[in-house]
């Protein structure tokens, strides 16, 4: 994908998150895009509907994709998403095949907005940490458009 292409992309994980913040669960949103940069698939957060506090719209998604999507085109695919992903995202992304990484909001800028929320209890692990740990490569890029990212979680932590 270009460059132009990751963030109209980006700009859609920024919608969902809006989605998931509208139905009732925590401002995150994500795509998986095809090597052709057709969006095969969305997800968003579900930790309170679902009642399932792994259900961040990254896992939901990697759950998503090992159903839908042939496991052989996964390395191929870019995962993007709001925010920058956690450490259990991360971890579900690099055990997932998924190739490419494209987040909005560094967990860094999650932080300074949610403070020490209790339902936000982030750590200070990059995913490029995470997912660099690995045997096999996962390519990340961003922080891109933050400011965008971030307005969705105005008023939400408080």
């Amino acid at each position: 994908m270009t460059p132009a292409a990751d963030l109209t992309h980006l700009r859609r994980a920024i919608a969902v998150s809006r989605a998931a913040r509208d139905h009732g669960n925590h401002p995150f949103g994500a795509l998986l895009v095809g090597p052709d940069g057709v969006v095969l698939l969305e997800a968003e957060n579900t930790v309170t509907t679902g009642e399932d506090v792994t259900g961040h719209a990254e896992t939901n998604l990697v759950r998503l994709a090992w159903r839908e999507v042939d496991r052989d085109l996964l390395p191929r695919c870019t995962l993007v998403t709001s925010c920058e992903p956690c450490a259990m995202c991360a971890g579900a992304i690099y055990w997932s095949g998924i190739g490419r990484v494209v987040f909005g909001l560094a967990e860094s800028g999650l932080r300074a907005l949610t403070g020490d929320h209790d339902e936000n209890p982030t750590m200070a692990l990059p995913c490029r940490q995470v997912l660099g740990a690995g045997s096999h490569g996962v390519e990340v890029s961003g922080p891109y458009l933050e400011d965008e990212a971030a307005a969705v979680h105005a008023g939400f932590w408080v």
